[in-house]
């Protein structure tokens, strides 16, 4: 899997322009957010391990095939990361789910770690991390650190929405981790928006104020 792959299909094209708008409603939002997620989490996991299945069909018998190893670990950066995990649901509905939550430390500006709730055999699975936003990658960076201390080794990371400072970022620190992105966008801004953005996704998931 590459290191970093922008999911360019045309519907997500067509998707990310209707997220984008500022007019978009909450429900609007939540709705082409799991139908971008779809895609999204194709892509992540179209390397999954098989393994041979023999069955029987209504007509015949034949070899089919089967996910091989562990059930997937999906793992949710709160809050907005929750707005991916039910498209991750819709695709693997067995899949193992861990959270993360972060605030940042008001003094040094870092992040904290505030709750962390995995599966005890990560080093056993394929472990999908979720973020919409990737912006300075401070909290995904943080977050990764977190779980490859937990046992993690196959990672991947899925965001809707990238910077390029961003992605570097990332990839300095988690060289072994491939990203999945809908979007790399052009910059941020001085107050670590992404531009042009679509704004705090998670106030556009939970209906808060925000940008």
């Amino acid at each position: 899997m590459k290191s970093v792959t922008e999911v360019n299909h045309p519907l997500v094209q067509h998707k990310m322009t209707l997220l984008r708008r500022k007019e978009t409603s909450v429900l609007e939002f939540r709705q082409l957010l799991r139908e971008i997620g779809w895609f999204l989490g194709a892509e992540a996991t179209k390397d999954l391990k098989l393994i041979d299945e023999p069955i029987e069909t209504p007509v015949t018998s034949m070899v089919g095939k089967k996910l091989d190893g562990k059930k997937v670990c999906l793992i949710s950066i709160l809050r907005a990361g929750d707005g991916l995990i039910q498209p991750m649901l819709d695709l693997i509905p067995s899949a193992r789910i861990g959270v993360i939550g972060l605030a940042r430390d008001e003094e040094t500006l870092m992040p904290t770690k505030y709750c962390f709730k995995v599966p005890k055999d990560l080093e056993n699975r394929v472990t999908i991390v979720v973020d919409p936003m990737l912006a300075t990658a401070g909290s995904a960076i943080f977050a990764l650190d977190e779980i490859k201390k937990a046992g993690a080794k196959d990672i991947r990371f899925i965001s809707l929405v990238s910077s390029p400072e961003g992605v570097k970022a990332l990839h300095d620190r988690h060289p072994d981790v491939p990203l999945i992105t809908a979007a790399i966008d052009d910059h941020l801004n001085e107050a670590g928006y992404i531009v042009p953005g679509l704004g705090d996704a998670g106030d556009r998931i939970f209906g808060t104020k925000g940008v």
